[in-house]
């Protein structure tokens, strides 16, 4: 099966109904990664807060340091804590959330790299989805049940570590799918449709609070708006929505998508190879020939400094949506006074937004450029957060309640603009040969400043005292990736008809 087959209809336009198909694996991560942030959050700041071990040392950290204490209290910031001053729990809970972003940068290039060369008769990436979607589910489910209901913060680690280390097996693969199938032409327009089914799994996560909420009681009679109202309660059903979208997702995969049997050309070769010398001799041939194509395929200076200063843009840019979507729900109930159901409405906003701009940031990129469209991604961004910003230094309340939701959805629709373009730049970098390896270098710059950013923020809160230095945070970081990106040359598609006449002029 080639490319044309699958991902492109004859009339050398995308097929939309089987990107959409494809889109079911990135939907089965997406919710998860939804699910996951503002949950997460709340559960590990109820057990660290309740840890011995972690008041034992905010306590010893107050004793050493008293001027901390102080200078978190000129900041505003409530130092009337169990540890007598400053905690340590926000630092904890941004070392904690890089987790994920670390099995991300060690495991997903690698298993990206090795996708490349897998041979079954599933292809080279459904076998890691098939796989790595239900055992994450699984764990996915058993999180919130362990720290909840046996309320063991050993064993929650334990299981998020498994959960984060799974999770990494199969998320370049998945991703690898489409571009994999896909001419490189028409690549933007399939991420665009592959986000979009992101965005839709994104959006269920985001809702997943208020339906599990609603059905818990629905079904027992209690009351969410009751001022003993606890929502933890709720917290495992939310989980085990996650965990049946995900096997859902994969079995589309499973069953729908056809990717090539990888074992054909495999097989191919054997079947030309008669002895046990001819076969030595070929693989000596191969690995020279791999060798001279390697070479022939090596990035230029100008290539390699494009593709640097694009990893870099990607790096500053995760570095400020990370922050908002990790530390989103304790902004949201500290400044806006929100519940963690409530907060993931709000950011429902986000992701509906980048639903809806999927299409039209694919179309924009195949039209005006790449570079252009994620330029004026990042540009609204800044704008969009500034804005927010501005009225709250300036104490206009009114207006803030209402730019807070203009931040939200035009970011959901900026990062859209931003999300389609970068992973086809950077594959376009690469070339066709490595699509699971540069999707790998993508994730490792994306996943470093997920690494980052937690622990760099948790310290800024420590010390700031409030969670709106979100919004002093995040325009720094855009405004650096911006910078980064402005130096890219390369990256743009090239015209199929362009490449398939370089072909010809080759062979003749």
């Amino acid at each position: 099966m080639s490319k044309q087959e699958f991902f492109c209809e004859k009339n050398g336009k995308l097929n939309y109904g089987h990107t959409i198909l494809t889109g079911f694996g990135f939907l089965a991560s997406s919710i998860a990664w939804a699910i996951y942030d503002p949950f997460i959050t709340k559960i590990l700041n109820r057990l660290l807060n309740e840890s011995a071990l972690i008041t034992s040392w905010s306590t010893k950290l107050n004793e050493l340091f008293p001027t901390l204490a102080k200078f978190a209290e000129a900041n505003g910031e409530n130092v009337a804590t169990a540890a007598g001053g400053i905690t340590l729990v926000p630092l904890f809970i941004g070392i904690i959330m890089t987790f994920d972003n670390i099995f991300g940068v060690i495991f997903q290039p690698t298993f990206g790299k090795i996708s490349d060369n897998t041979h079954s008769r599933f292809g080279k990436r459904r076998p890691y989805v098939i796989f790595g979607a239900p055992v994450s589910a699984i764990l996915f489910a058993i999180i919130p049940i362990v720290a909840l209901k046996v309320g063991s913060l050993p064993l929650t680690m334990m299981f998020i570590i498994l959960f984060v280390f799974v999770m990494s097996l199969w998320r370049a693969p998945v991703v690898a799918l489409m571009p994999d199938l896909t001419p490189n032409e028409l690549r933007s327009e399939g991420n665009a449709v592959i986000n979009l089914m992101g965005g839709i799994g994104s959006a269920i996560g985001l809702v997943a609070g208020t339906i599990a909420t609603g059905i818990y009681c629905a079904i027992t009679g209690a009351d969410s708006k009751a001022a003993d109202w606890d929502e933890y309660v709720t917290f495992p059903y939310v989980f085990l929505i996650g965990a049946i979208v995900m096997i859902a997702g994969m079995l589309v995969i499973f069953f729908f998508v056809k990717e090539p049997d990888s074992r054909i050309k495999i097989q191919a070769e054997k079947n030309q190879i008669a002895d046990e010398k001819a076969m030595r001799e070929a693989e000596k041939q191969a690995k020279k020939e791999e060798k001279a194509k390697r070479k022939a395929e090596k990035l230029t200076g100008s290539e390699r400094k494009s593709l640097i200063f694009m990893l870099g843009g990607l790096f500053f840019l995760f570095c400020g949506t990370n922050a908002v979507t990790t530390f989103f729900a304790l902004f949201a109930d500290e400044i806006l006074h929100k519940t963690t159901a409530q907060a993931t409405v709000m950011t429902t906003a986000f992701a509906a937004a980048s639903a809806v701009a999927a299409i039209p940031a694919g179309f924009l990129g195949k039209k005006f450029g790449r570079k252009k469209t994620i330029l004026c991604g990042l540009t609204l961004f800044i704008v969009a957060f500034s804005a927010y910003l501005g009225t709250q230094l300036l104490g206009i309340d009114a207006l803030s309640g209402a730019l807070i939701w203009v931040a939200l959805i035009v970011g959901g629709a900026a990062n859209m603009f931003i999300t389609v373009n970068t992973l086809p730049l950077v594959l376009e970098i690469g070339g066709v040969d490595k699509v699971g390896t540069f999707t790998g270098y993508y994730y490792t710059a994306t996943f470093s400043a997920q690494i980052a950013t937690p622990i760099v923020y948790g310290i800024v809160r420590m010390f700031t005292g409030t969670y709106m230095s979100l919004f002093y945070y995040c325009p720094v970081a855009f405004i650096l990736s911006a910078l980064c990106i402005l130096v890219v040359k390369h990256g743009e598609a090239i015209p199929q008809e362009i490449i398939d006449k370089i072909e010809e002029e080759n062979a003749d």
